[in-house]
């Protein structure tokens, strides 16, 4: 029997690169000494419950994500970045994100796009870099 952890390390699995852009593990190891739990409860709920849910797929999933992120504001921009580069890794196109992005303009407002647009601007530029490196 697989246990939540293990569905949902599979599922954070399929959306990450670990060469490219920040992921959950940098987060989760970040987080490691002194709240150990989060990253159990990011695998396990959001991953092994709710990602492994059907009806949608990487890309409807990771869309979802990116707008409720950016309807949050500025103090969800680390996140932002990490799912910005989810996203990417579930198969969106940079063209898609920001298409996604303008389509929240006349529910939120300029400000909170132009940022969210920002972030996008700065991992795109970085998946560029490093892809140039490599």
């Amino acid at each position: 029997m697989t246990t939540r952890y293990e569905k949902g390390l599979k599922a954070l699995n399929s959306y990450t690169d670990q060469e490219k852009g920040t992921s959950h593990f940098d987060l989760m190891k970040d987080l490691d000494s002194i709240a150990p739990d989060i990253g159990k409860y990011i695998v396990e709920f959001a991953y092994g419950d709710i990602y492994n849910r059907s009806h949608l797929d990487q890309k409807q999933r990771a869309l979802t994500v990116l707008s409720s992120l950016i309807t949050q504001g500025e103090g969800s921009l680390p996140q932002l970045e990490l799912h910005i580069n989810t996203a990417l890794n579930a198969g969106l196109s940079e063209e898609e994100i920001v298409e996604a992005m303008i389509q929240l303009i006349p529910y939120l407002g300029f400000p909170s796009v132009i940022n969210a647009v920002k972030q996008a601007k700065r991992v795109f530029s970085e998946r560029t870099e490093e892809k140039a490196m490599a």
